[in-house]
């Protein structure tokens, strides 16, 4: 997709305009970083589904209460024998929706620990208080499963308008009840990371001197302790994508990213070591890819379109990953991946 970009920076500065459309595929071959290939696979980042209790603003799968994309426990079941098989997998990463609404969120974090995997749970917090969702700090705990919590500010005003009223004081809670539990204490093995976004559209602040900010400000506030903050872009797709169209932002956005492109965060991109897995089988390159619906490798090079068309993702390794214009949101500025900056 061509995107014809005629903007200024968002920080002070010349105005930059670029006179011709760039596509993704056109700036890194300038770059010469094309083409854009896997590395050995490490992560299997596992949708199990859309279902969630809330509907964020900026959500890239539009994930809400009335989602009916559950994945089923035969798929569920397919990924433990792919990671029987595959034994250089290291990381099972949990999303949606809410992962833990899934009927098989528990079983796949019990046998993917089993096999000794690093599991990560990519929590909202305030599932812990819906019904039947109680016992799931304790679960997660005597798990040992890593905790990767969105909390996109430290001020209620701002997390309330990005995610519907009464989420900051559910994960304020939620915080500190995982904190009694031992995650994000210093010296302990339970990992409890923040993740921040911003409300709108610009590009996050710097990684390291915005968690100090949350890490002083929640502190003071309410005793809270965590490992680590990660900066997100949104991403210009689904859901944010159609905020930016109604408020009439969307060209000056994709004109931010591209006009941020920061080539030293290609070797880093998540996609380059990652799988991702819908909630009915299929494979992706990333969860973006996913929820854009194009296929692994666009489905051109491996020939591989879901769970039960492999074995070994050995196989996957130096194969084109697929990309578009919305690869721009990883590559901006220090880079955003699921586990925070990437430069």
């Amino acid at each position: 997709m061509a995107t014809t970009i005629q903007v200024r920076e968002v920080e002070p500065g010349e105005v930059r305009p670029v006179a011709a459309p760039q596509t993704f595929a056109a700036t890194l071959e300038r770059h010469g970083l094309w083409p854009l290939a896997r590395q050995r696979v490490t992560t299997l980042q596992v949708n199990v589904g859309r279902l969630c209790n809330l509907a964020c603003h900026h959500c890239h799968v539009e994930a809400g209460p009335t989602r009916t994309e559950i994945m089923p426990s035969g798929v569920a079941e397919r990924l433990v024998q792919l990671l029987d098989l595959n034994p250089g997998i290291e990381v099972v990463d949990l999303t949606g929706g809410a992962p833990e609404m899934n009927p098989s969120f528990r079983f796949l974090v019990m046998e993917a620990r089993r096999r000794r995997r690093q599991v990560i749970d990519r929590c909202n917090l305030t599932i812990f208080f819906e019904e039947g969702y109680g016992d799931l700090p304790e679960f997660l705990a005597a798990e040992g499963v890593d905790i990767v919590a969105s909390l996109p500010c430290y001020q209620k005003q701002n997390v309330d308008t990005q995610r519907g009223r009464g989420v900051f004081d559910g994960s304020i809670e939620a915080l500190k009840r995982l904190n009694a539990l031992g995650y994000g204490q210093p010296g302990s093995l339970l990992r409890l990371d923040l993740v921040y976004n911003p409300l709108g559209a610009s590009l996050p602040p710097p990684q390291a001197r915005l968690e100090d900010q949350y890490r002083e400000e929640l502190r003071r506030l309410f005793g809270i302790e965590f490992r680590r903050l990660l900066t997100l872009t949104n991403m210009p797709i689904r859901r944010f994508a159609a905020t930016l169209v109604r408020t009439q932002q969307h060209d000056a956005y994709m004109g931010l990213l591209v006009n941020h492109f920061n080539p030293a965060t290609v070797p880093a991109l998540m996609c380059r070591s990652i799988v991702s897995v819908g909630w009915d089988g299929r494979l992706y390159d990333c969860d973006f890819n996913q929820a854009l619906d194009i296929p692994l490798g666009a489905a051109r090079v491996t020939g591989a379109r879901t769970i039960w068309d492999i074995d070994s993702f050995a196989g996957l390794e130096h194969q084109r990953i697929a990309s578009g214009s919305h690869c721009f949101g990883c590559t901006a500025g220090a880079g955003s991946s699921c586990s925070g900056v990437l430069a």
